[in-house]
């Protein structure tokens, strides 16, 4: 049996929703693929030729790579680039390419938590630490602005009406939603004017309505327009005020801090992540003024690269960062800042996450085999791997 495309990305969304992503970042479908219905899903870090290629021999309609294949705007699709010749080849195979990544780093459960895991165990076999979102994601919103209208008490429910059906005012289950509140406006018109009210030249008094209305940025535009097309003035008074999200599950967004009872060094977490990760390669840097074996009661962590939550971490207590990659630069900064670090590789702190990818979208679409692939491996070799 299969499943439509559209149901396969519909249930990745449900597992990790895009909203959660990172504005910068380019998630959801890359590659839209031949619109055949989907039997079988590959999974994989970096969706690499011979990952494609993989792909192509498993006769799956749909890779799922972690990375986005096309991160940067490609100035043209001639395959000159290894991402323009994957997605090339891709469209010439019919198959689809999707991207989860930060949205699948935020979302509660996802590649960050299992991290967590892999350093302390579940918060199950470890009831003592708390563990949060270093940048906690904003809470989804239906509004992004509020428009402030004034308008004369006559002409308050013909506007109101129509800012309502354009979009304003609506909220959950309810539309017309507006608060109102009378007052006086004064206005003087130029010989240029030609007021609804009064006479030009003249200093005017009306009673008038401070109308209160919230909408979506989508909503913007049309709203403005049924303003304009209802207000009786000819010069409407209004203001559109941006408000800020409201705050969102503290256990979801970018990155995590994880606060311990009983403090923990960063040699313990470094020998706990070789275990669970499988890799030897875990780098351990601490700030001079640090103890060789200082205890941690507070732990930042955040696959692949965190460089850009040093900061946030810091202010947040963290004395201990783990992640994948950092630059020799961010390292020092986040000496500077007191904080020991641990490297374990950028893939390593995400790969060990499809298979349990691969068996939540089992679980949302049983008809669908999920296979994590073989080919996709870590590029930074050891010695000893040759």
């Amino acid at each position: 049996m299969t499943q439509p495309l559209d149901t396969v990305l519909a249930a990745l969304d449900r597992i990790a929703p895009l909203r959660l992503a990172e504005s910068w970042d380019k998630v959801g479908l890359l590659v839209a693929g031949d619109g055949r219905a989907i039997t079988r899903v590959l999974f994989a870090i970096d969706v690499l030729p011979h990952v494609l290629q993989e792909a192509r021999a498993l006769e799956a309609q749909l890779v799922v790579g972690y990375h986005p294949l096309l991160f940067k705007p490609l100035e043209r699709l001639d395959g000159a680039t290894w991402q323009g010749a994957v997605a090339l080849d891709a469209v010439r195979a019919g198959i689809a390419i999707y991207s989860p990544h930060t949205a699948l780093d935020s979302v509660s459960g996802g590649i960050n938590d299992w991290l967590v895991e892999c350093m302390l165990g579940a918060p199950s076999d470890q009831p003592r630490f708390d563990i949060r979102a270093i940048a906690p994601a904003a809470a989804a919103s239906a509004h992004t602005h509020k428009l402030v209208v004034f308008v004369a008490q006559e002409a308050c429910e013909r506007v109101r009406a129509a800012l309502a059906h354009a979009g304003a005012g609506r909220i959950g289950h309810y539309t017309q939603c507006s608060f109102s509140s009378e007052g006086e406006g004064t206005f003087e018109g130029n010989d240029a004017s030609n007021p609804t009210v009064g006479t030009s030249g003249q200093l005017e008094r009306v009673r008038e309505v401070k109308l209160e209305m919230l909408l979506h940025k989508r909503a913007l535009a049309d709203v403005v327009t049924a303003l304009r097309t209802a207000h009786p003035y000819e010069e409407p008074a209004f203001d559109l005020i941006a408000i800020d999200a409201a705050p969102g599950d503290s256990r979801v967004g970018s990155g995590r801090i994880v606060r311990v009872e009983i403090p923990v060094t960063a040699q313990e977490i470094a020998r706990k992540l070789e275990l669970a990760l499988g890799s030897g390669r875990i780098e351990r840097t601490r700030p001079r003024i640090a103890q060789p074996a200082a205890q941690h009661h507070a732990i930042a962590v955040c696959a692949g690269s965190g460089a850009s939550l040093i900061e946030a971490a810091s202010v947040q207590g963290a004395t201990l960062f783990v992640t994948g990659e950092m630059s020799h630069h961010d390292v020092v900064r986040a000496h500077s800042l007191g904080l020991e670090v641990l490297l374990a590789g950028h893939t390593n702190t995400e790969r060990g996450y499809l298979p349990r990818l691969a068996r939540a979208l089992t679980e949302q679409c049983a008809d669908v085999e999920c296979i994590v692939s073989i080919s996709d491996t870590e590029v930074l070799l050891r010695d000893s791997d040759d």
